[in-house]
């Protein structure tokens, strides 16, 4: 028997160290937390200093009666969970539940997985840290309060099923609340003024008016003062400037990077990171701290000189500026850097070349640019044109890695200019007023989340993944692909001293991956604001996640930190519970004009829905489901009112009727017996699809019925389809399958659906 036993929180680790390790050494993973507080009830007495009730997860059984069998077979027993609070309180909880010793018992750890970075935790050990372990406690426990006391009055209130906590309810304020400003912002139209010139030697290049004109008559005016107007340089502006690169990641920064760069979401770039990290390629992924150890610093040096040369190296040592951030521990970078590609398949070895390349960068000289500002006189009063070029003369930095932005690219900074002198004069060969309209706020994607969170103070590195996943899950938050709407815009052309006007459409707001809230987000949202206004204020959540840090520092005691904070919170509870009516979110939308009865939007027991009359008339309502893309907070009362015609008939086809119409599973036709699904994502709809569209999707399922194939989706990474298989219908997600509920009927499946299902299965594994 191996004289010491080394538990660590994953397999994939355990099999990374044992290779490092001779045989006194047996590694053992006690796969994550072992133990965790009681599902049944509270589980946190709150008479008794808000003493936790914690038990043994009914699937770690097995593994805590091996590791007390190996710990008691031991010497001395090594605790190597992750340096972060939650691996300080799984090694907690390890030693508590294995009653091990503490004088055969050491906690160490390390940022990365290589023998120098095993061998020396092992030589510098250390005992559990109770204050990261409080620290943790502390956050689990308040968690388990806030969600135990207000989950059931949303139920009481709202509906039930529904769950609120302390992040996830402030993360889905924050895209409800930028929703709303979309809602309410009014979109003004300008015309944007861009000329071609050309110069003396033939050189052509663009500029822009430095004013923009509100109106039609305003362009117009304008462009009627340039035919014969004497265009000349009037300044010519000359810059040197440097560009300096990025720090190395974190985990918020890397989440950013991967979303915009290789469009990962934040829970993909978690789980990628997390294999990279165990496999033994990178440091450890959840840190906010852009600090690089002297042996990182001096192989990057080593790196870039070998590769690029000595005048591409620039030692920089950065300092990580948010509260809280650990020093000792380092930002996410590789742990060889003479390993250049890693990982086991393609989008780990994108993502380590992404970790790589801001590493090495950070390392990286000063991009050094000339900038160059040519100003032009313009007919008006101020009104000038100006024409922006910049040139790299020393590309530094910029050879390996240029940093993303959530901003629209433009290339008009990186412009060739002429070389021309004030008082040449230039000759216009076009110019041209486009129509132009203002855009509203940005909606979030995963990444912009994570940055607003970051920015606020609100969660941690730790938490930005898991907090996204539950919102969504829950429904509170969803990403539809919008299909946008077809947009007129008017280009008035000046040329050869005429001026032509001709209308262009374009298509706006589209959208796909951005993050809107649903309907019960809204509406869950205005009750926990109205009713919990504190524990959803943005700077009570900063300040809670403050007092976790004082307590990891042991500046603050855990009981009393969560005493006061229960102490204003449960008196809150008990008024909202008392008061007695529900909340619908209901919205008149004015009054049906066949019936002269009210038309509501509102949430029912089964989710949106439009009533048209009231509970009390001598006539029951009616109700109709709202379709996938519509909401209680914009939809029309035309628009609720075309619900009420389904189910609709489209027509026939082969002697036999189709019919659109809205079930428990979305929107579908019906033909014969056969049910199939409309896509609101490629703009099927059953108030409009058509005949010819409708025959399309019937020949389609013919085909994938002959095929094997049930139902496939499109513009999914990686695809998912529903199949015949040997042993009854299942779904498949790239490599890998999943059964379906009986209860089910595959050929109903939505995409949504199947995501639910293929993350339940993902969960119980």
């Amino acid at each position: 028997m191996a004289k010491n036993l080394l538990i660590v929180e994953s397999p994939a680790k355990a099999k990374t160290i044992e290779k490092f390790l001779g045989k006194d050494y047996k590694v053992e993973s006690s796969y994550g937390h072992i133990r965790d507080l009681d599902t049944k009830g509270l589980s946190v007495d709150v008479e008794n200093n808000f003493k936790p009730k914690y038990v043994i997860s009914p699937d770690k059984k097995e593994i805590v009666n091996k590791l007390k069998k190996l710990a008691q077979e031991a010497e001395t027993v090594w605790l190597a969970s992750d340096e972060d609070r939650e691996g300080e309180a799984i090694s907690w909880h390890l030693a508590e539940t294995l009653k091990l010793d503490p004088m055969k018992t050491n906690r160490i750890v390390f940022h990365e997985i290589t023998k120098t970075a095993i061998e020396n935790s092992i030589k510098n050990p250390r005992k559990i840290d109770l204050n990261l372990v409080n620290a943790q406690q502390a956050r689990r426990i308040l968690d388990r309060l806030v969600g135990f006391e207000m989950s059931p009055v949303l139920w009481k209130k709202i509906k039930s099923g529904l769950s609120a906590g302390r992040v996830q309810s402030v993360a889905v304020r924050l895209i409800v609340e930028r929703e709303r400003e979309i809602h309410q912002f009014q979109s003004t139209s300008y015309f944007r003024v861009v000329a071609i010139f050309q110069s003396a030697d033939g050189k052509t290049f663009k500029a822009e008016l430095n004013q923009r004109f509100d109106t039609e008559d305003q362009a117009l005016d304008f462009l009627k003062k340039v035919t014969g107007f004497p265009f000349e340089i009037v300044n010519v502006e000359k810059k040197s400037a440097t560009r300096s690169p990025a720090p190395p990641f974190t985990t918020s920064t890397l989440q950013q990077e991967a979303s915009r760069k290789l469009g990962f979401s934040v829970s993909q770039t978690m789980t990628l990171a997390q294999k990279l990290y165990e496999d033994g390629f990178i440091t450890y992924m959840r840190t906010d701290s852009v600090n690089l150890s002297e042996e990182a610093l001096a192989a990057i040096q080593s790196q870039i000189k070998a590769e690029f040369g000595e005048e591409y190296s620039k030692l920089r040592r950065y300092t990580t500026k948010s509260k809280g951030a650990q020093e000792a521990h380092e930002a996410i970078r590789p742990t060889y850097f003479d390993k250049k590609v890693a990982g086991s398949d393609a989008q780990q070895k994108k993502l380590y070349e992404l970790i790589w390349k801001r590493a090495v960068a950070s390392q990286m000289a000063d991009a050094q640019i000339d900038r160059t500002i040519i100003s032009l006189n313009a007919p008006g009063d101020g009104l000038l044109f100006q024409a922006k070029g910049e040139v790299i003369r020393f590309d530094g930095f910029l050879k390996l890695y240029i940093e993303g932005t959530d901003e629209e690219e433009t290339d008009e900074d990186s412009a060739l200019l002429p070389n021309v002198q004030i008082g040449d004069a230039v000759k216009a060969l076009e110019i041209q007023a486009t129509q132009r309209f203002t855009k509203h706020p940005p909606r979030y994607t995963e990444a912009s989340l994570v940055k607003k969170l970051e920015e606020l103070g609100i969660g941690r590195p730790s938490t930005y993944a898991p907090t996204i996943a539950t919102i969504i899950k829950r429904g509170y938050v969803h990403k539809p692909v919008l299909e946008g709407k077809i947009r007129e815009y008017k280009i008035l052309t000046w040329e050869d001293g005429s001026i032509k006007e001709k209308t262009e459409t374009e298509v706006t707001g589209a959208e796909k991956n951005k993050l809107l809230p649903t309907d019960i987000g809204f509406l869950v949202t205005d009750f926990l604001v109205e009713n919990f206004n504190e524990i959803l204020d943005y700077q009570f959540t900063a300040q809670v996640e403050e007092e976790f840090d004082e307590i990891a520092r042991g500046q603050k005691d855990w009981v009393e930190m969560i005493r006061n904070f229960y102490n204003h919170f449960h008196p809150t509870v008990e008024e909202a519970s008392e008061k007695k009516e529900k909340v619908t979110g209901e919205r008149v939308l004015g009054t049906d004009p066949k019936t002269g009865k009210i038309v509501y939007a509102k949430i029912g027991r089964y989710g949106p829905m439009i009533q048209i009359g009231e509970n009390t008339d001598s006539e029951k309502p009616q109700f109709a489901s709202l379709l996938k893309n519509q909401s209680i907070e914009t939809i029309t009362l035309d628009e609720a009112l075309k619900l009420f015609e389904l189910p609709r008939k489209v027509g026939e086809y082969k002697g036999k009727e189709i019919v659109a119409a809205v079930g428990k599973y979305g929107p579908y036709i019906r033909y014969g017996d056969s049910f199939i699904s409309l896509n609101p994502n490629l703009g099927d709809s059953p108030l409009t699809v058509t005949l010819e569209r409708a025959i399309e999707l019937i020949e389609e399922k013919r085909k994938s019925a002959d095929s094997g194939i049930i139902q496939k989706f499109d513009g999914v990474t990686p695809e998912i389809q529903v199949l015949k298989g040997r042993y009854g219908p299942y779904i498949k997600q790239g490599k890998n399958n999943y059964k379906i509920p009986k209860s089910t009927n595959p050929q109903e499946l939505t995409l949504e659906q199947c995501l639910q299902i293929i993350e339940a299965q993902k969960a119980k594994q």
